[in-house]
């Protein structure tokens, strides 16, 4: 134990947070309200309190102090000092230990006790009486840690038009993964392990999107239900990685991690929450922000501040307004850029973090900072755009340098295929890039990010297993999940072990996969839907880290697994072979040749369809041909792609183009036994899609 000065140095107020120089530790912490800011230090294990210090200066609103002789590995939290007046939109009370919003490592777990509310529970008008009992106890503690110089990256970012996304979940994904050692399963080590790379690799992953790795905690009211917050989207820390997947609570192995996944070609996408925080309303526990600085780190009702503007459903939202909480976002987005090495973020509810006064604006402050930075402009950057604030639907209006979750596509192509009437203009728009909801500010196609699973909602498999949700397993009674989910069970609830049902989802399913990667936009697929893994009908499993959401291999990966992973593969390597499915650019029916138009739709018998036919709503069958240039110069690719949505066969042409003739390359009908042609022409069988090449030449 180092003998301690009585007091510190005033040290600086950039940069944030505590850094250490190789002599000692500067702490800095943002706080426009505190009247004093105490530094709490710990033992090696952040159980005991071994010194206080008293923050002594403070420069535009950042307190700060250096402590000479320590260095990395001293865990450490503050107390704050500063008004009472939750009706002011103050919270301030020095007897909880906050932690450091800028804390790059965490030690010890939250343990929920009243303790750690700034009010009395139970007491009359709880929130605004004050409570005494002292937190740290049950607090999670920073830990001072050294920057790290990474070494030089040889891995080229992959350009959007090639990126293919695979949305997974850091426990999920290796969780029963049998080949590892116990403590490694479900954490960053077993992230990258040869077998996990071997499967991304062979159907053609080329980026992973990991759901919230960001320090978070398990909310109260699911601990009291025997649950835990699976998902990850309650953010305690944006600077430290979550604890519970690093098996030896080393950093390290998310660097590693992230390494191993590049040199393998595959880049890494951080699903980042900077929305809102585990703090909740104003009934929430007082954990760091409310207790560092409540007025400027969240939104306000401005009639009345003692209560929280709720645009995220979850209790709180973050002020992206403020000065201060942008730069601590920009912050943290380049700490894990610089610290860590990853290629990109997908920001949850990103419509929060263009809200301004006046509503939502794509050329916010934040959306400003964001793409003038040097550093973060040159990631790949995707927007969820929704929120359920005033306004908070969003899509296809964030700045340009974004990506956007489509839904638009997730549910037109759900229901096409569910066999709804009147989709073949809904469908054809969402094919064609979504260019009525992108083609604007030279964005490029790539901004649409297509899918029609991901975390929240049904994995595919469900999607054509389930009419209803089934999330009896949440404890809230089946009334969480969304009620309508555009799918189908197609004539028994859940699981069967009926052939030809069975047959029949898979070849809805195979329909459905294709339709993402022939689409002009980025395609994305789920964890596991590769592998045909099911929730059992859960459409919300936040909650469930269990079975119903983890990942099965091997042995104990469902039977058809093989066959949709063998599938999704030929599907990728479907769309590296014709660059006209991964054009950047929206494609409005110019001549690419004299007579041969870069898009063009038409009915299955090759005639135009007429605007009476496209708003026939009984027509359930559509053709579209791509026109553009193949790999090889001087030749120019032609793809028909052929869609039956009905239930029985229909026929499609078979004229050739420009003298070639077309030949079979993709028929999710029957996967391995190619459609044949005749003289009149291809029948194609219900629910099925098929896609037909023909080379000519460009001179």
């Amino acid at each position: 134990m180092p003998r301690f000065p009585d007091r510190l140095e005033a040290g600086r107020a950039h940069p944030l947070g505590a850094t250490f120089d190789g002599m000692g530790v500067n702490f800095a912490l943002f706080s426009d309200h505190a009247e004093r800011v105490v530094v709490c230090l710990f033992d090696k294990l952040g159980r005991k309190e071994v010194a206080r210090f008293e923050l002594p200066e403070c420069t535009d609103g950042v307190w700060h102090g250096y402590l000479p002789g320590i260095g990395p590995g001293w865990p450490y939290g503050y107390r704050v000092h500063g008004p009472y007046r939750p009706q002011e939109g103050h919270r301030f009370n020095p007897n909880k230990l906050l932690l450091d919003p800028y804390a790059r490592a965490l030690i010890g777990d939250l343990r929920w006790s009243d303790a750690l509310y700034g009010y009395r529970i139970g007491a009359t008008r709880e929130d605004l009486s004050f409570d005494r009992r002292d937190s740290a106890a049950a607090m999670p503690k920073g830990v001072v840690v050294a920057d790290v110089a990474l070494p030089p990256q040889h891995f080229a970012p992959r350009p959007w038009r090639d990126t293919v996304i695979y949305e997974a979940h850091v426990k999920g994904l290796t969780a029963t993964l049998q080949d590892l050692p116990p403590h490694e399963r479900g954490t960053f080590a077993a992230l990258a392990d040869p077998y996990v790379l071997d499967h991304l690799q062979r159907i053609g992953v080329t980026a992973v999107e990991l759901m919230p790795v960001h320090a978070f905690v398990d909310d109260r009211f699911l601990v009291e239900r025997g649950l835990k917050n699976y998902w990850g989207y309650s953010t305690l820390g944006f600077f430290a990685p979550e604890p519970r997947y690093l098996s030896r609570r080393d950093p390290e192995e998310v660097r590693l991690a992230v390494r191993r996944l590049q040199s393998a070609g595959i880049e890494v996408i951080l699903d980042v929450v900077y929305n809102h925080t585990a703090e909740g309303n104003e009934r929430g526990p007082t954990l760091s922000f409310r207790g560092i600085d409540n007025a400027s780190y969240y939104r306000l009702l401005p009639d009345n501040r003692r209560h929280h503007i709720n645009d995220t459903g979850t209790g709180n939202t973050l002020n992206l307004s403020h000065p201060r909480v942008i730069q601590m976002v920009t912050d943290s987005l380049r700490h894990w850029v610089t610290q860590y090495g990853v290629n990109g973020f997908r920001f949850d509810l990103c419509t929060i973090l263009g809200r301004e006064t006046n509503g939502f604006d794509p050329g916010s402050g934040f959306f400003d900072a964001l793409r003038q930075d040097p550093l973060l402009a040159g990631v790949k950057l995707i927007a969820e755009p929704w929120d359920i604030g005033p306004g908070g639907y969003q899509l296809g209006n964030h700045p340009p340098g974004f990506a956007e979750w489509n839904d638009r596509f997730r549910d037109g192509v759900r229901r096409f295929w569910r066999g709804d009437e009147g989709l073949r203009p809904e469908l054809a728009a969402r094919i064609a890039g979504s260019a009525d909801l992108f083609d604007h500010d030279r964005r490029r196609a790539w901004a649409s990010v297509n899918f029609v699973a991901a975390h929240d909602g049904f994995t595919l498999r469900d999607i054509v297993s389930y009419a209803e949700r089934h999330n009896e397993a949440n404890g809230e009674e089946n009334r969480d999940g969304h009620s309508e989910n555009h799918s189908a069970n197609w004539g028994e609830e859940g699981e069967t072990e009926d052939a030809g049902l069975r047959a029949l989802r898979l070849r809805v399913a195979r329909a459905m996969l294709a339709t993402v990667f022939v689409s002009h936009g980025t395609p994305m697929i789920l964890m596991g839907d590769a592998a045909w893994r099911t929730q059992g009908g859960n459409n919300n499993a936040y909650c469930q880290d269990t079975a119903i959401s983890w990942m099965r291999w091997g042995d104990d990966a469902p039977p058809e697994a093989a066959e949709i992973s063998t599938f999704v593969a030929r599907l990728t390597q479907l769309r590296r072979a014709y660059p006209v499915l991964r054009s950047d650019r929206f494609l409005h029916g110019a001549d690419v040749l004299p007579g041969l138009p870069d898009i063009a739709w038409s009915e299955p018998d090759g005639t135009p369809v007429s605007p009476e036919g496209w708003h026939d709503p009984t027509r359930r069958a559509l053709m579209l041909q791509l026109a553009g240039p193949a790999a090889a110069p001087g030749v120019t690719d032609v793809l028909r792609i052929m869609l039956n949505g009905a239930g029985q066969p229909v026929r499609f042409t078979r004229a050739p183009v420009n003298g070639a003739e077309f030949q079979p390359v993709l028929d999710t009908g029957a996967p391995e036994a190619p459609l044949q042609m005749d003289e009149e022409g291809i029948e194609l069988p219900a629910h099925a899609l098929a896609v037909f090449a023909a080379r000519v030449s460009s001179a």
